[in-house]
């Protein structure tokens, strides 16, 4: 993959070289590459084994009134702890080492930025590698809620709630604070594999006051108006051309 097969690459490599500080605002796109779903995405098997919509079920009521049939789904469809960071979280890891990358704003859950190296990551919907039980405090892995049955349980008792955000739950104001001023202090804004469909995220972006915008998504996004540059290809194709466009240069 070079960057005459995806437009615009070219011009993304020379925003990113003149326009720093960079700030990455992205979503689930950005790690559908590396094989983890869209949980909202409804297969023709959804309904067969599911009776509510996939927001009803990771909503907080449902937690607290059908506990077990969120573990039930949260297993099946939010646990993806094999996926291996893909081109695009490599890529941004390693703008960050070059000290192009301020920090990474991201609406997944997976941990996948951490673990392709990324230090500065603003995790708006949390974490499944972050659980705690409800009852005494304590911390517990993603593979001891993997591997419990039914509902997980801390040896106290207590139900030991993954630490992401559901529907109906407020995110961090800590956070959401970081993430803004990062926005705020941004010399280019890289909007990439989200839809901006989900607020209070999206936002965010209003924060921005940089002349350069870029959007990398496969489908329309409501900024894609207001963009400098428009990419619409998967973003992880994006940053094996971005890469292979530097390695020609060099």
């Amino acid at each position: 993959m070079d960057g005459e097969r995806v437009p615009g690459v070219g011009r993304l490599g020379e925003l990113v070289e003149c326009c720093g500080p960079i700030v990455f605002f992205g979503g689930a796109g950005v790690s559908t590459e590396s094989g983890i779903p869209d949980f909202r995405g409804q297969d023709g098997l959804y309904r067969q084994e599911w009776a509510y919509p996939p927001e009803e079920i990771v909503s907080h009521s449902f937690f607290t009134q059908k506990t077990q049939e969120f573990y039930r789904f949260y297993r099946q469809k939010m646990l993806w702890l094999e996926a291996e960071p893909n081109a695009a979280h490599r890529g941004l890891a390693r703008w960050e080492r070059e000290g192009k990358l301020l920090s990474v704003i991201t609406q997944n859950i997976d941990g996948l930025h951490q673990a392709a190296g990324s230090r500065r990551v603003w995790e708006l919907h949390g974490s499944v590698h972050r659980n705690h039980c409800l009852a005494c405090g304590r911390e517990f892995s993603a593979r001891f809620i993997r591997d419990s049955q039914d509902i997980p349980r801390c040896p106290c008792g207590g139900i030991v709630k993954p630490d992401v955000v559901l529907y109906e739950e407020g995110l961090d104001s800590a956070i959401l604070q970081g993430a803004a001023s990062d926005i705020a202090r941004a010399g280019l804004l890289i909007i990439g594999g989200t839809s901006l469909g989900v607020y209070p995220a999206a936002g965010l972006i209003d924060y921005y006051r940089g002349k350069e915008l870029v959007v990398i998504n496969r489908s329309p996004t409501p900024r894609d108006a207001q963009a400098t540059l428009l990419i619409t290809a998967p973003i992880g194709e994006v940053f094996q051309a971005l890469a292979g466009n530097k390695e020609v240069q060099s």
